[in-house]
């Protein structure tokens, strides 16, 4: 079920159905960054200038994020990385890469962003990471 909202954003309105968002990236100067599905163009919402539009979106991520719980095709991680917390629906994810130091990157759909993760860094984060890759491709990383 689609989950629409109304964004007035650099001088245009915007219609998105944030359903198809893959990923949300929370910085804690009060800014939300996610990108529109199939133009890796940006919206950044910050409370001070868009209070309403960012409170909308916060509280989708809240909704998605408490949920804890694959639902309807969605696997929602946080997972803390260059200063940001990001919000991501794994299952939007088609290529892993482990390195030898036991780090793991991913790229984001929709956006030329990569997310690097290590077992040092968010091992909560990781942990959940190499459990969906088990799962979901049935292969194991070392």
């Amino acid at each position: 079920m689609a989950y629409w909202i109304k964004i007035d954003y650099e001088r245009s309105i915007y219609l998105i159905d944030l359903n198809s968002i893959t990923a949300f990236s929370c910085k804690s100067n009060k800014r939300i960054t996610f990108w529109l599905p199939n133009s890796s163009q940006p919206i950044t919402l910050n409370k001070q200038s868009c209070e309403n539009d960012y409170q909308l979106v916060l509280k989708y991520i809240k909704e998605k994020i408490d949920i804890n719980s694959p639902t309807n095709d969605e696997f929602w991680v946080s997972i803390i990385y260059d200063r940001h917390e990001w919000f991501i629906n794994l299952n939007c994810i088609t290529t892993f890469v482990s390195e030898p130091n036991g780090r793991i990157t991913f790229w984001l759909p929709d956006s030329t962003k990569d997310i690097i993760i290590s077992p040092s860094i968010d091992p909560e984060a990781y942990k959940k990471v190499v459990e969906f890759i088990t799962k979901v491709t049935g292969y194991s990383l070392p």
